[in-house]
């Protein structure tokens, strides 16, 4: 598997879950099996199914996070030559031209991307268009709306 980039907050975010998931959530769940194995007959026991199931499920999810940190390339904004260019890590300030809309998004790695918190992934059609622009470059963007024009009003390093 090759490495993924991925910002210093989202390996950050990603560790915190991995100590949740492998302390007090991997212990509620120990907790719940036995629990519901005291109920007896564990054919008919659904809560001992349901615990089995969330321990399915929280296991798999520290695999995934362990993964993905494995093959991390953790990227730190300030260690990039940035030369006023956008590049990975980097936050941009855009203005539709249609709509004199300002937008913000963030560059980040595929699995830290979350549109509803301005995130978006390197590999997604916005920012394959930004990386290497500079302010006051215009940057037309496919998207499933239809073709988009964007002003990059602004590039900040944080």
């Amino acid at each position: 598997m090759s490495t993924e980039p991925i910002t210093i907050d989202g390996a950050k975010k990603l560790q915190d879950e991995l100590a949740l998931l492998t302390g007090s959530k991997r212990q509620e769940v120990i907790k719940a099996i036995a629990e519901a194995r005291a109920h007896g007959d564990l054919k008919e026991n659904a809560e001992y199914h349901a615990a089995k199931e969330e321990q399915s499920h929280n296991e798999g999810r520290i695999q995934e996070i362990q993964s993905l940190l494995a093959n991390a390339e953790i990227i730190d904004i300030k260690n990039i030559n940035q030369d006023s260019k956008v590049v990975f890590g980097c936050t941009v300030k855009l203005k539709d031209l249609e709509t004199d809309e300002k937008k913000v998004f963030k560059i980040v790695g595929h699995e830290e991307a979350d549109i509803d918190n301005n995130l978006i992934s390197y590999k997604s059609p916005v920012a394959k268009e930004l990386i290497g622009k500079e302010k006051d470059d215009f940057v037309m963007v496919n998207t499933p709306k239809g073709e988009k024009s964007y002003e990059i009003t602004a590039i900040l390093y944080e």
